[in-house]
């Protein structure tokens, strides 16, 4: 049975692809904070079955890494599969009033808590080289409407990451997506109080499409509404304004 490795596990993206995996018959590795938010986690999807739960700091550079570690050492099960979204502050601070150091701190916990579960796991899924392993980044519309400053840049970071992921995965075993979110998804229980949410349960329907399409690769899925869980808006990422493929490199494994 396949194996989906969650990084940022107990947010509401990670609660809904734990459930995506569940129901397409995929176990869970999820990255957790603590025991407690492990305790979160199973809450919210319903069941600790088919779970496996590892601690780690993800916004140091070696806290994906160490769980990689882990999985090659046998400790934890292996993965074909990674759904990255971690994410920080929702908050609208003004350019002008955001200091260096929530900057940093804001750049770390959204931008580089994700590039480095990429830098961490890819290798890994390459050397494994199981023809169906994919890699999926969840970034939000903040990216492109501006409205809350700080994650708007966080954003527009990993829109870039995205489109790098795209082209360098081109041609390997890996499929590389980005969900690009444009609404609020909460965990089913919040959701149920905030008529401007949609469940976490539903959303799930993205990723489970997702993995049912394997001739989905190096593409952005735009999720406008609800409308968009059951039929997927694809669009290819890693292309030149003339619309032409502008991959030149292939990823090299070391």
């Amino acid at each position: 049975m396949e194996t989906v490795l969650i990084v940022g596990a107990t947010g509401n993206i990670g609660v809904s692809t734990a459930i995506a995996a569940l129901r397409t018959k995929r176990n869970v590795l999820a990255v957790v904070r603590s025991e407690a938010s492990a305790e979160k986690l199973f809450k919210h999807v319903g069941t600790r079955d088919g779970i496996t739960t590892v601690q780690a700091d993800v916004t140091s550079d070696q806290g994906v890494q160490g769980v990689v570690d882990q999985v090659k050492a046998g400790k934890l099960p292996a993965f074909q599969h990674v759904y990255s979204c971690v994410g920080g502050d929702y908050v609208n601070t003004p350019l002008t009033k955001i200091s260096t150091e929530y900057l940093r701190q804001q750049m770390n916990r959204s931008f580089e808590t994700n590039f480095f579960a990429y830098r961490a796991t890819l290798p890994y899924l390459l050397e494994q080289n199981n023809p169906n392993s994919t890699w999926t980044l969840c970034t939000g519309a903040q990216g492109d409407m501006g409205n809350f400053a700080m994650p708007a840049m966080t954003q527009g970071a990993l829109f870039s990451m995205a489109a790098a992921a795209a082209v360098e995965t081109k041609g390997t075993n890996v499929r590389f997506n980005e969900v690009y979110l444009a609404f609020r998804v909460e965990v089913d229980e919040d959701a149920a109080q905030h008529d401007y949410a949609s469940r976490a349960s539903d959303f799930a329907a993205v990723y489970e499409g997702l993995l049912a399409r394997p001739d989905i690769q190096g593409a952005r899925v735009n999720v406008f509404s609800e409308a968009d869980f059951k039929e997927l808006k694809v669009v290819q990422k890693g292309l030149n304004l003339g619309g032409e493929d502008s991959s030149k490199v292939s990823y090299q494994r070391s």
